[in-house]
């Protein structure tokens, strides 16, 4: 990072690598769970469960990158041991026994809760301290916000008995 960008910064770097680095790992497992889950999901409303978990896939792919060069821009290195992203995550990956579609959104929903959960006190601890990585988090919350009413929506349709 360079000079002026380092004295933006309000906050221990090392721990907020750290903290970055940790939600970089929940997002390279809620990229797996939601690809995986789009190949394995069975029963009700199986071609909109896969199309969102698709779509939902891409965007934590996506997240990921964001906060890659977030973590490279602050001088850090995001998590290359792909073992260590479950150990250093904040949200575990939960594996998806259960194909039927709705267990398979409860999970999702479940994960992107937990994910608004990290993301919004990550706001709170970046607030007035990285105006950078601020943005890079609100950015990420919003789509983490979004995802969950898409899995709701879904589920609810499934529960009143969408086809």
């Amino acid at each position: 990072m360079g000079t002026k960008g380092r004295e933006i910064v309000k906050l221990d770097v090392i721990e907020l690598i750290e903290l970055l680095n940790k939600a970089y790992a929940d997002e390279w497992l809620a990229y797996y769970q939601y690809w995986v889950s789009a190949q394995i999901v069975k029963g009700r409303m199986k071609n909109a469960v896969v199309s969102e978990l698709t779509e939902h896939a891409g965007d934590e792919l996506k997240h990921a990158e964001m906060l890659s060069e977030r973590i490279l821009q602050l001088g850090g290195a995001p998590i290359t041991n792909i073992t260590e992203l479950n150990d250093r995550a904040n949200c575990k990956y939960a594996e998806p026994t259960n194909p039927d579609s709705v267990e398979i959104l409860k999970q999702g929903i479940d994960g992107e809760r937990c994910a608004i959960d990290v993301y919004n006190k990550l706001l709170d601890i970046v607030a007035h301290k990285d105006s950078v990585t601020y943005h890079v988090i609100l950015e990420i919350l919003e789509d983490e916000v979004e995802h969950e009413d898409d899995f709701e929506v879904i589920l609810e349709d499934i529960q009143r008995g969408g086809e």
